[in-house]
């Protein structure tokens, strides 16, 4: 927009450095812990690595969600539009505060979840993402991100919404997630209604859902954090690999 100028001046363009206008445009990021990483044992008996993307992982991710955003079925070409542009948000600083997890088992990437950290009382839940079926994947993968939002970044809520009927039946109806008043709550996915966790209901009986629904826990250390449990024969477990073929799902 352009307005008349009340006086004279001396010059009518001022040059700005783009990089000025990236600290406006880029808020400053929060202090949030790191994911030190966390096993889990799953139902076939494979053990499933939960870990935080490195940049290493983003070139082959983003190709394999070019495939998964063509399968027409189970809401997985929205879904999969919608986390490529969330991956691609983490290289271009268009996310604010996000936590992305990638799911490894043997090294191959099954399983993806994310979330980003709205302010210091609320952490919202964007996505989870399995490649592998009947595996029972998004499970832990969602748990691990509610873990971390209520445990470690200590939000007093914590914020869902699904795409997918799979996706509600795995977390909204398994951990019977109320929902906030709508159309005056909506989620950033769509304006979708939003379906919640409070540390009230976390501490009094969504803590040990993973035991609950796994058969097994995420490991933790001494300190209480969680541990990668990995044996000589899982030493490069942590190296993410996409099989070649078509996108599963």
């Amino acid at each position: 927009m352009k307005v008349d100028l009340p006086t004279p001046v001396s010059t009518e363009e001022i040059k700005i450095d783009v990089r000025e206008i990236e600290g406006i445009l880029s808020s400053p990021p929060m202090k949030l812990p790191v994911w030190p990483g966390a096993q889990v044992k799953l139902p076939d008996g494979r053990m499933l690595y939960i870990r935080a993307i490195q940049d290493s992982d983003i070139k082959p991710v983003l190709g394999y969600l070019e495939r998964v955003m063509k399968v027409e079925k189970d809401f997985y070409d929205i879904v999969g539009v919608r986390v490529y542009g969330e991956v691609l948000a983490l290289v271009r600083k268009r996310l604010k505060d996000p936590f992305t997890f990638v799911g490894l088992v043997d090294g191959e990437w099954l399983g993806f979840a994310n979330g980003r950290v709205w302010d210091k009382d609320v952490a919202v839940s964007l996505h989870t993402l399995t490649f592998s079926r009947r595996a029972k994947l998004g499970w832990p993968m969602y748990y691990a991100k509610t873990y971390y939002a209520m445990e470690m970044v200590k939000v007093q809520e914590w914020w869902s919404t699904f795409e997918s009927y799979n996706g509600w039946r795995m977390a909204g109806l398994s951990m019977a997630q109320p929902t906030k008043p709508w159309p005056q709550y909506q989620h950033e996915l769509g304006g979708a209604k939003i379906f919640y966790v409070n540390q009230d209901t976390w501490q009094g009986r969504l803590k040990d859902y993973c035991k609950q629904i796994i058969g097994d826990d995420l490991v933790r250390n001494r300190r209480g954090d969680f541990l990668q449990r990995r044996s000589r024969d899982d030493a490069g477990a942590d190296q993410l690999c996409i099989r070649q073929g078509p996108a599963r799902a």
